[in-house]
């Protein structure tokens, strides 16, 4: 599996049950950027055409699986709420670019959700057709609490999850659902210890892969029909919105109170 040592921030591996554990390593929070997007975009293309892969599980390393983007205490925000350390390159091109192609793979994937899925992290959760979780996990679109609009394609993939009244409680409220209410409204599929949350993913995406793998990727393509499409439209119209409302100054306030820990106060400029 030499092919997969080139990754930075990610490793794979393939087991003898067909099944593919790709992990994100850049513990302890996981941030993500567009170069993580792109490195598994690019792991999950290849795993689509290896023969010894019918199924994937990802997973992430340390105590959170993703806790979304990183804006840092806010004061490398520029005038346009855009970071002053990214390229002219990283502007134009936006990781939902990227990560709209995590929904156009052919494989299954199940998410071993073990910790925190935050943010943009929600949404990378919400790539997985199934998702393991625990106890201790917390999931939350916290993006209102960040003067920002919900992004990542979140407004259609966790709409699809949970029915819109138990999305539009996430979005509005921003609040942190630990793992029983994430497993009760839907969010996730199968709920066990903490210490066990790799390994049931791990056998939920065996036990798919002693099926046919035609009928899989046939059954899966039925099932989403044109899911990455409408994550493109979603994300198209998402930051468009994100993009004007960095420029305010709610979502500088709600960087910096994040970031020092305390209740935002928003101003609705």
């Amino acid at each position: 599996m030499r092919k997969y040592d080139s990754f930075e921030d990610i490793s794979v591996k393939i087991s003898n049950d067909f099944v593919a554990t790709v992990e994100i390593q850049k513990p302890p929070l996981n941030f993500f950027d567009i170069e993580l997007i792109r490195q598994i975009g690019d792991v999950f293309d290849m795993l689509d055409e290896e023969p010894d892969c019918r199924a994937i599980v990802l997973c992430a390393a340390g105590k959170t699986f993703c806790a979304g983007a990183n804006f840092g205490d806010g004061k490398d925000l520029g005038a346009d709420g855009q970071l002053k350390t990214q390229t002219q390159n990283e502007r134009a091109k936006h990781l939902y670019v990227e990560a709209v192609r995590l929904f156009a793979n052919k494989l299954p994937i199940i998410g071993a959700i073990h910790g925190a899925a935050i943010g943009g992290g929600l949404g990378l959760a919400m790539v997985p057709d199934l998702r393991v979780t625990c106890p201790e996990a917390r999931f939350s679109a916290n993006f209102t609490r960040l003067g920002f609009h919900p992004g990542f394609g979140l407004s259609v993939t966790l709409t699809e999850a949970i029915g819109k009244k138990n999305a539009a409680l996430m979005f509005y409220t921003s609040r942190r659902f630990k793992g029983e209410e994430a497993y009760a409204m839907g969010l996730a599929d199968v709920l066990v210890p903490q210490n066990e949350v790799r390994s049931a993913a791990q056998a939920l995406a065996a036990e798919i892969a002693q099926n046919a793998p035609l009928a899989i990727t046939e059954t899966r393509q039925t099932m989403r029909g044109d899911l990455a499409e409408r994550v493109r439209a979603a994300t198209d119209h998402e930051l468009e919105i994100q993009t004007r409302l960095r420029a305010t100054s709610d979502f500088k306030e709600g960087i910096a109170a994040m970031s020092a820990r305390r209740v935002p106060n928003f101003t609705g400029e």
